[in-house]
């Protein structure tokens, strides 16, 4: 009997999709070696995160434990697992493993932020071991809507895990490796039974099997083919087999390629200097593109979940790069919209349509399949695997309950394991060990906030209530001297009673300070206590808002 003990805690990932972090960690109860298992990124929105530029797992727990930290593995190039490894790892400081495409990007990712790429170390998939402690780590190819994706099978003292990092189950995936069925069959099989299965859960209630990247051949070219004007495509930039089913049937009908966006071109080249795109039809720059017949054209553009500074939203606004779209001309989306961004996408439809653009999404299911294993992929990946436990990971808690309640209906262990819970993997089932707090981090500009540093709340109750900035000047004696003034921002100007706003608040805080106490006048906490609730009082009445109020109080030093 050990005392030791085989651990599993997501920060990130668990409860959402996105933003993915996971840790593992075997030892003695506290003094676990650790390994980390991706870092990735979530995206703001204006409702929840105005002004962030990206949003990321709160690491503080790893931060404390970082001398126990063996390793970092990150399963594939998505923003999501990646996205945060340039502004995280001077915190974690220790080394990163990922397969040749992740790792060209991982590292693009530490030269951004200014760090060693060096910390870097290209692995080659399985047989291939990284040793990293009490862990012996291999990648696994899988097939997802990336490049060079992988799970990883963590070997340890206790067992066996799978971490199956985002997959489905295509064996014809255009770019990149198939899954392959007698290669898990032999995880499942070779070193006794899979302790523990963590598990991909984000198309769980998807009741379909889901659909190889290679039917999308033929309904695209068709589609293509069809068209009279400029066609324009836009879809996950990451997607380089999409990316390439949709040049090659823009070159079947006769169109030459133009690729717009910076990370589209950036995977694209990437994937040719990695050497798992070898035969991508030849992309024309835009100045080359825009001297071409509109018939001859086809656009393949970033923005395919709305985002305001992408080459799709550009288009829809006006020229880009000397690139205008019109009437007759048909613009598809390749790529399902992500839940949140309905309201972006459908804006750029819009306006795609009030240019007399024809606009075709894929309503329909036959111009995008998903990256990810449905409810029946899922269900065979267990019987496949057959592990003596399953975790659901990647989904948002209603995916992680459904993933469970589908292991516990087979007869495997199961449990709902959500952001900074660590449950023990070593006995017949996961076990709660212990609860830490855990948060979001956002990058605002250049600086890494914590969401409950109240930077983010006060810009969304300026937001929602505006600002009043109220200066008051104090004499030598103690004494106002002159009147108050206000200036407002995010405010009407006249109130209810048809006088300006801010003339109504002076006069309330002129009557205020004629006749208030010494004791008040002479204490700046007061003061500006007193000054706070007069012009949200006034505000209420005329405007009915209460406002950001801040107050500046200048006093005059006796010579």
């Amino acid at each position: 009997m050990t005392d030791e003990r085989l651990i599993y805690m997501p920060l990130g990932g668990a409860g959402e999709i996105g933003m993915n972090c996971y840790v593992y960690g075997y030892g003695r109860p506290g003094q676990e070696r650790l390994i980390v298992v991706d870092l990735g990124v979530a995206f703001p929105d204006m409702d929840t995160s105005p002004g962030v530029d990206l949003i990321m797992a709160d690491i503080s727990w790893l931060v404390e434990n970082q001398s126990r930290i063996e390793a970092i593995f990150i399963t594939h190039a998505h923003e999501d697992h990646v996205g945060a490894l340039g502004h995280l790892w001077p915190k974690l400081r220790a080394p990163v493993y990922a397969r040749k495409f992740t790792g060209a990007i991982a590292a693009s990712k530490m030269e951004e932020a200014g760090q060693p790429t060096d910390a870097i170390h290209v692995v080659g998939p399985r047989p291939a071991v990284t040793e990293a402690g009490p862990f012996r780590v291999q990648f696994v190819p899988v097939s997802h809507s990336i490049p060079e994706s992988a799970g990883l099978i963590i070997d340890t003292p206790a067992g066996r895990v799978v971490h199956s990092g985002d997959f489905k189950l295509d064996g014809t995936p255009i770019v990149g490796e198939p899954f392959n069925p007698e290669e898990w069959l032999r995880i499942a099989t070779e070193n006794g039974r899979v302790r523990a299965l963590v598990c991909d859960s984000t198309n769980v209630f998807s009741p379909l099997p889901g659909r190889s990247e290679a039917t999308l051949a033929e309904p695209l070219a068709k589609l293509i083919a069809e068209q009279e004007g400029m066609v324009v495509a836009t879809t996950f930039a990451s997607n380089v087999a999409r990316l390439k089913t949709l040049a090659e049937a823009g070159r079947a009908a006769g169109r030459s390629i133009c690729l717009l966006g910076r990370a589209m071109n950036k995977m694209v080249t990437t994937a040719v200097e990695t050497g798992l795109l070898t035969d991508f039809p030849r992309v024309l720059s835009p100045e080359e593109a825009e001297e071409l017949p509109r018939q001859s054209l086809m656009l393949i553009v970033t923005g395919s979940q709305g985002e305001r500074r992408a080459a799709s939203a550009a288009l829809s606004r006006g020229k880009y790069l000397g690139i205008e779209l019109r009437e007759g001309d048909m613009f598809l989306f390749s790529s399902k919209t992500i839940p949140g961004n309905e309201k972006d996408v459908i804006r750029i439809m819009n306006a795609l349509s009030i240019r007399g653009v024809d606009v075709i999404d894929d309503r329909g299911g036959a111009y995008h399949v998903s990256g990810h294993a449905n409810r029946p992929d899922l269900e065979a990946v267990h019987e496949l695997v057959n592990p003596l436990m399953v975790v659901p990971m990647h989904g948002e808690h209603r995916h992680l309950r459904e993933h469970a309640g589908l292991a516990r209906a087979k007869g495997m262990g199961a449990a709902i394991v959500t952001n900074g819970t660590m449950v023990s993997l070593s006995g017949a089932a996961p076990a709660v060990v212990e609860q830490i707090e855990t948060g979001r981090l956002y990058l605002d500009g250049t600086a890494l906030i914590g969401a409950l540093d109240g930077v983010v709340r006060d810009r969304i109750r300026m937001a929602l209530n505006g600002v009043v900035f109220a200066t008051v000047i104090i004499d030598e004696d103690g004494a106002p001297l002159g009147d108050a003034w206000v200036e407002l921002m995010g405010l009407p100007e006249t109130g209810a009673t048809g006088k300006a706003l801010a003339d109504a608040i002076e006069d309330e805080l002129g009557e205020f300070l004629e006749g208030a106490p010494d004791k008040v006048i002479r204490d700046d906490g007061k003061l500006d206590e007193a000054i706070k609730r007069i012009v949200r009082q006034v505000a209420a009445e005329e405007v009915g808002k209460k406002p950001e109020v801040s107050v500046v109080i200048s006093r005059l030093l006796a010579e």
